[in-house]
């Protein structure tokens, strides 16, 4: 076995020390996003956020996701609908809110039996 091989000791260890570094770096690539933050995005993970809605006239909530989702399922609540959540400046239609859109697409549609 020559120098050149793949599996001399010389290019063992530099394949070693290749991986051991790819390694680190995906471990340091994955911590890094799972701790950025989005502009403008909420702190909160969706699960503990609070919504309100408009209804007749009136403020509901807070609501949570699941309650949201609720309204979603008895087509109480839909894209056109009046919605806030901390941290906004007015309310908005919820079709322009993507946090409340990303609820709304986890509802899943009715069961037609």
């Amino acid at each position: 076995m020559d120098n050149n091989s793949f599996f001399s000791v010389d290019r063992l260890v530099e394949f070693g020390l290749g991986m051991a570094m790819a390694q680190q770096m995906v471990g340091m690539m994955n911590q890094t996003m799972q701790t950025m933050q989005m502009p403008g995005g909420l702190q909160q993970p969706i699960s503990q956020r609070t919504f309100y809605v408009a209804q007749d006239g009136n403020a509901v909530g807070p609501l949570s996701p699941k309650e949201l989702t609720q309204l979603v399922m008895n087509h109480t609540v839909n894209k056109d609908t009046l919605a806030w959540m901390p941290g906004m400046s007015a309310w908005k239609p919820i079709e322009q809110i993507p946090e409340i859109l990303k609820v709304i697409a986890l509802t899943p549609p009715p069961l037609n039996i």
